[in-house]
């Protein structure tokens, strides 16, 4: 997700505790947040798709999914 985007997000939620958002910067705050969430979930499961588990036996196996 680009820097500028980042910023809005937070300068909407300062201006939500300090003015409130209008009905049009509430949907693109909501927008925003889950660009947001979508963009960290997957930068998450590349992290996790990378990640052994070393045993004290020395063998290593990737992290698996919960089901």
């Amino acid at each position: 997700m680009e820097q500028a985007k980042i910023d809005r997000i937070n300068f909407l939620a300062r201006k939500s505790k300090v003015e409130g958002l209008t009905p049009e910067e509430k949907v693109e705050q909501d927008q925003l947040r889950k660009e947001y969430i979508a963009s960290f979930r997957a930068s998450m499961t590349g992290i996790l798709d990378n990640t052994y588990i070393q045993r004290p036996d020395g063998s290593k196996e990737r992290v698996q999914k919960k089901k």
